[in-house]
């Protein structure tokens, strides 16, 4: 069976891949600080004879180039999230990203892993009015971490043309789903949207509202990374999404309607670095993974309520 190493695995997207390479056979090493992971999304991984769980930093080099060693595939889900979390403070944005980024690198190529698979994002392209967003755009990064991100996609693709090394990068385009986190200043809209309102909470827009997201299910990020590990493209960046867009009074609207609620948000000024529209164009991980997305918005919004209805 391969050996895979996911990094960030305490977090939302790292903790459900790492359930998806079990299920699929994998021996599954994990690393996680605890910076912005949480213990509860290990509860169940714990339990399986093919999961093994390091603490540690993915700054730390000796750490990061022992927990490797033998590894065939690495997964990097780990960063420190969030556009406005990075406006308020660029410095643990770039270090955890940056840094993180090209230690986990460097401790693949060391381990001559086959392929590293790394998690970028759609806020590399900025707000350019040009929708869908294509691969073969300008990226135009408009915050702390949407720079950090196209530095960690870039060094990865690097790699591929240094090294003896198969690395992709996924543009995710707002991925949600249980497990991810709804508390806090910087948390994701979908989960403290749902929390709110199953408490009976008037959720906060901030701008108008008619800024729209490629809302994109967690079980589609999973299979795009999974494809883009075990098929033959390298050194290539890819779109994650549904190829489509919701506006965010659309999201309360359809959250009003699978609640069986009535709650009208409250509007307030918008946050600097925030894109204002975000679409996919897809086809290229189409054709070079044979991605299909395989859960719509609505879907997506049905399996997860139930995850904090019960929390």
């Amino acid at each position: 069976m391969p050996t895979a190493l996911v990094t960030g695995v305490a977090g939302f997207i790292g903790s459900n891949l790492a359930d998806a390479l079990l299920g699929r056979g994998y021996d599954v090493r994990g690393v996680d600080n605890f910076e912005t992971g949480r213990e509860q999304n290990l509860t169940g991984l714990r339990e399986k004879d093919d999961f093994s769980f390091h603490e540690a930093d993915i700054r730390d080099a000796d750490a990061m180039a022992e927990i490797t060693a033998g590894v065939d595939y690495v997964f990097h889900q780990a960063a420190v999230p969030s556009v406005p979390r990075s406006v308020d403070d660029p410095v643990t944005s770039t270090d955890a990203n940056c840094t993180g980024t090209a230690t986990v690198l460097n401790a693949a190529r060391e381990a001559d892993v086959d392929t590293a698979v790394v998690a970028s994002s759609s806020s590399v392209y900025g707000s350019t009015d040009q929708l869908p967003k294509v691969e073969s755009m300008e990226s135009q990064p408009e915050s702390p971490y949407a720079l950090s991100k196209f530095y960690t996609e870039k060094l990865a693709l690097q790699f591929s043309d240094l090294y003896d090394i198969d690395t992709a990068a996924l543009r995710y385009f707002n991925i949600f789903g249980p497990r991810q986190d709804p508390n806090g200043d910087y948390a994701a809209v979908i989960p403290k949207f749902i929390s709110l309102m199953l408490d009976g909470e008037r959720p906060v827009i901030y701008g108008d509202g008619e800024q729209s997201r490629d809302f994109t299910f967690i079980n589609n990020a999973v299979q795009a990374n999974i494809l883009a590990a075990e098929g033959d493209a390298t050194g290539e960046a890819f779109n994650v999404g549904c190829g489509g867009r919701v506006t965010v009074n659309e999201l309360v609207d359809t959250l009003n309607d699978l609640l069986d609620t009535d709650i009208n948000p409250i509007y307030d000024d918008p946050r600097p670095g925030d894109v204002r529209h975000s679409h996919a164009d897809i086809s290229k991980a189409e054709d070079m993974l044979d991605y299909d997305p395989e859960v719509g918005f609505k879907e997506g919004l049905k399996q997860t309520i139930p995850f904090y209805r019960d929390a």
